[in-house]
């Protein structure tokens, strides 16, 4: 164990020595950890039911898992060996981010429970316990030197702390496997969290944003990202694995519902990611692309409100006439219009867009020929059958029951992993290097000989024919196709500045950030239904911190991670096959 001045205050915010303010970190971590088996109110009336010894519920697991994060960041700064991968640089800031969400999320608990029953006389002995405990963890990380700064400075041998060791293959993949199986616990617990207990979705807010953080700062995501590097058809197997156990683990149809949308937008957004995030087009329309899809596959699906209500072809084939009627007004709006750059180009798209809706809109048999029943839309779309599996029944899989919605969950994750290889294999070869090439500088690429228009071209044709895959399946999802939703924005999602801030927000030109993306964008108003009116506003505003801090997506591409930051005197990117967690990129050297 490395040694430490015990009289020389840390340069932290608040003056103890180091060894005092490591002390109350681990004390108040075990404090707050402590609490979550106590009784935190006498009544049954706040949501989680938190009345109980020994028994966490509610917003006691969020602290609890907050607790438990402190108390290992904390024992990091003891230089315990078996820790040294959770903090291999020894930074203080992740140290801080912890004992912040434990802050958090505990006093965030005491007040929700003092408001919602009307006073501190609500309050049991267990949530006191678990607001001091963590402030008292908060001061002793305000009293460690300041965030950036590694504790290494602070001990008389900073080689006494061990670097994290080298892993076999085997272990790697074992690390993947966990790290998979962490994230879809935390996305099942957070889809499953009851709508009316908003307490304890913002409670999970709360730890998921400075759990996060806590664990970037540290270095954590940067060497996953190598390890994914290196096992990347692996990981890329256990992620959708771990997509196709959801309906298994979260039993429940709603829940299923809300998975099944997001992946029908998060598919449509990766087809967006090829225009936008690949090639730099600005597509304000593309969600037309999804309504075109969608309407080929119900007038295809034999629907007695279809025009065609005779025919009815099978999945496969409805799936191909989605996808290329898509692609072949992808074509048909592409050719006479990329040639345009920049904010002409975006007007042209937002317009066609506009009109697509106005059209389907008009051919009711009134305003126009009968096609698509007006703003009635085409509803009563029968539910697929593939090889005799009917999707609208319930089927019972190892005990589980899944319903309609998990059926189509699992088809629709399917579908998303063709469009996720079609987008690895479109951007690893000779055109993905020709888009990026046009989204760097046209007027260099077109010297270089790169028929600019063509390349544009392809991409447009093939991000509209991926989203009109996705419309394939969300028209029978919903048994009917209307024109409301498809427009440039609304409440409602889908819309083209929803699939657009799910590119931007996820990551450009990156496969998992429009993922993650859709994710947020979708879920995120699911749960906060009770901010009622102030919701948008709540949503905005959260964009707007994101974008003013991380300009290039939650999971940033290399490339864009370097421009959005070009200010800087050194940026940390992974870099692959390299021992250390982060490498420092200077600006000469970018």
């Amino acid at each position: 164990m490395a040694t430490t001045d015990t009289t020389t205050p840390a340069r932290g915010l608040v003056a103890l020595p180091a060894t005092t303010a490591r002390a109350l970190v681990a004390i108040g971590a075990v404090a707050t950890i402590a609490s979550t088996f106590m009784s935190w109110t006498y009544t049954s009336d706040f949501p989680g039911d938190l009345t109980y010894y020994g028994s966490p519920a509610g917003l006691q697991i969020l602290d609890l898992v907050a607790g438990v994060l402190t108390l290992l960041f904390a024992l990091t700064l003891f230089g315990v060996r078996g820790l040294s991968w959770l903090n291999p640089a020894t930074a203080i800031q992740p140290v801080l981010l912890a004992t912040a969400s434990a802050f958090a999320v505990s006093w965030f608990s005491a007040i929700a429970i003092a408001v919602d029953l009307k006073g501190l006389v609500a309050l049991d002995p267990g949530a006191y316990i678990a607001a001091v405990g963590s402030a008292i963890a908060l001061v002793g990380a305000l009293a460690l030197p300041k965030p950036g700064d590694t504790f290494k400075d602070y001990v008389t041998k900073p080689d006494s702390i061990p670097p994290a060791a080298k892993l076999p293959a085997w272990g790697e993949r074992l690390v993947i496997t966990a790290a998979t199986a962490i994230a879809l616990i935390i996305f099942a617990y957070g889809v499953g969290v009851d709508p009316d207990a908003s307490e304890t979705f913002l409670g999970y807010i709360l730890l998921v944003v400075f759990g996060t953080w806590s664990l970037f700062t540290a270095g954590l995501f940067d060497r996953f990202a190598q390890l994914n590097a290196r096992h990347k058809g692996f990981a890329t197997s256990m992620a959708f694995l771990a997509a196709a156990l959801f309906p298994f683990v979260e039993n429940n149809e709603h829940n299923s519902n809300l998975g099944v949308n997001i992946l029908v937008v998060a598919t449509v957004a990766l087809g967006l990611n090829i225009v936008v995030g690949l090639t730099g087009l600005l597509d304000l329309g593309y969600v037309a692309f999804l309504g075109v899809g969608a309407y080929a596959a119900a007038l295809v699906s034999g629907s007695e409100f279809s025009r065609f209500s005779g025919v009815q072809f099978p999945f496969w084939a409805a799936m191909l006439t989605g996808m290329l009627a898509s692609l072949v007004f992808g074509v048909l709006i592409g050719a006479p219009t990329l040639r345009l750059r920049g904010d002409y180009l975006a007007i042209v798209t937002l317009g066609f867009g506009e009109i697509f809706r106005i059209t389907v809109n008009n051919l009711d048999g009134t305003s126009g020929p009968n096609l698509t029943n007006g703003p009635n839309g085409i509803s009563m779309i029968p539910d697929l059958k593939i090889f005799g599996f009917n999707f609208g029944s319930n089927h019972d899989i190892g005990g589980f029951s899944l319903g309609r919605f998990a059926n189509y969950f699992l088809l629709m994750l399917l579908i998303t992993a063709i469009v996720v290889l079609v987008f690895n294999r479109a951007a690893d070869s000779r055109i993905g290097r020709s888009w990026i090439a046009i989204r760097e500088d046209e007027t260099a690429a077109t010297a270089m000989g790169i028929n600019g228009f063509r390349v544009k071209l392809i991409a447009f044709a093939l991000g509209a024919s991926l989203a009109g895959l996705a419309g394939t399946v969300s028209a029978h999802v919903g048994y009917s196709v209307n024109p409301a939703p498809y427009q440039f924005a609304g409440s409602v999602p889908p819309n083209s500045a929803f699939l657009l801030a799910a590119v931007v927000l996820g990551g450009m030109g990156t496969v998992n950030g429009p993922i993650l993306g859709a994710t947020l964008l979708y879920m995120l108003p699911e749960k906060l239904s009770f901010l009622k009116e102030y919701q948008l506003l709540a949503f905005g505003v959260a964009l707007v911190l994101l974008m003013r801090f991380r300009p290039e997506g939650i999971i940033a591409n290399r490339r864009r991670q370097l421009e959005f930051h070009e200010s800087d005197d050194t940026v940390h990117i992974p870099e692959q096959g390299l021992p250390d967690s982060t490498v420092g990129v200077t600006k000469a050297g970018a």
